[in-house]
């Protein structure tokens, strides 16, 4: 055989290939996202699953995936339908308390003149937006009868769409789990073949920064979330647990929890506690500083070996482009980055130092 004949098998086979992986991309795409958040929760509980082989040191091929699989399940599933069940018991009391207002008006409530400035500013809006029934009825319309059927119809399609995709998620981590090892080193294999060690080098950086990120994001955020349960629960904030865990998950994301703590102090303030509305500011934003300023940095930065500037592009420029997902994968492609520019530079620095 001719090389011009080799040239052109070989040239046919790579588009052939090419051809394929695009066809099976458009397949799967609607299951890229569970796939990826596979491959995070596993790197996340590899440590455990390795643990775990070697205390039980049995028959751990399908035992141990199907209980971490669980767990990972219950750790989603026991949270959601308990803020399910605190929305459905408060679901009633809040539609009674729209239809009063739509037929009566809401007069203007006691705590505002305890305010310590801006009460009369805050009083004429009230008066002008809410205490008449018509002014109410108009500010409400978006939470009452056929509007909130569309709105819940939507919400309907989207949880819907997003049970799938948990699910799918919950499957693969169990196969991706059972076959660890052999999916590792053909993974490695595969790796070495088209890279080199230099793709050997990505993919350990690449998992040790997830694995960073998941410890300086989830955990710091879980225990940002327990202290701020804390304060709330101190503080007489309604629903203390409710909110303590939407805290932690909002504190996963950078600059997310001070929401939460502004709507828990409203919830303080329309209690007429004015004062305990401020000790949960202050004590959020001091808990929320030590740990974006000290904790975080130190815990990602370190496994990642990233300036935390470039640790906060990618969490940040993650989430805008996919998503929740986006904070796992956004560190981990700029601590890659960083590593190859290092690489890059690193021959030069030796040969100019010489």
């Amino acid at each position: 055989m001719d090389t011009k004949t080799e040239t052109a098998q070989r040239a046919a086979r790579l588009a052939l290939v090419a051809a394929l992986l695009l066809i099976g991309l458009w397949i799967a795409h609607g299951f890229v996202p569970a796939l990826l958040w596979a491959v995070v929760l596993t790197i996340a509980v590899d440590p455990l699953h390795l643990r775990l082989r070697v205390w039980l040191n049995g028959p751990h091929r399908i035992v141990i995936p199907l209980i971490i699989t669980a767990l990972a399940a219950l750790i989603v599933l026991v949270p959601l339908a308990f803020g399910i069940t605190q929305a459905v018991r408060e679901a009633h009391d809040i539609a009674s308390w729209i239809t009063l207002a739509q037929a009566q008006g809401v007069p203007v409530p006691d705590w505002v003149e305890r305010l310590p400035m801006g009460a009369d500013a805050v009083r004429g809006w009230w008066q002008t937006h809410l205490a008449r029934p018509e002014d109410a009825a108009e500010q409400l319309r978006l939470l009452s009868g056929s509007a909130w059927l569309t709105h819940s119809r939507t919400i309907g399609a989207n949880v819907a769409h997003r049970a799938v995709v948990f699910g799918f998620t919950l499957l693969t981590l169990f196969f991706v789990l059972r076959d660890r090892d052999a999916l590792l080193e053909q993974g490695r294999r595969a790796v070495l073949r088209l890279f080199g060690p230099t793709g050997e080098r990505v993919g350990t950086q690449a998992i040790r920064s997830v694995r960073g990120t998941i410890d300086g994001l989830v955990l710091v955020g879980l225990g940002v979330g327990a202290l701020m349960a804390l304060v709330y629960l101190v503080a007489g904030v309604p629903h203390p647990l409710l909110l303590g865990g939407a805290t932690a998950i909002a504190a996963m994301i950078p600059f997310g929890a001070p929401v939460v703590f502004a709507l828990a102090a409203l919830l303080l303030l329309l209690q007429g506690s004015v004062a305990g509305a401020v000790v949960v500011v202050a004590i959020g934003t001091a808990i929320i500083f030590v740990a974006d300023h000290f904790i975080r940095p130190a815990m990602i930065g370190g496994a990642t070996q990233l300036p935390f500037l470039w640790v906060l592009i990618g969490i940040l420029g993650g989430v805008e482009t996919l998503g929740l997902l986006g904070l796992f994968i956004g560190p981990a492609v700029m601590a890659v980055l960083v590593m190859l520019w290092r690489e890059f530079l690193a021959p030069a620095v030796v040969a100019e130092s010489e």
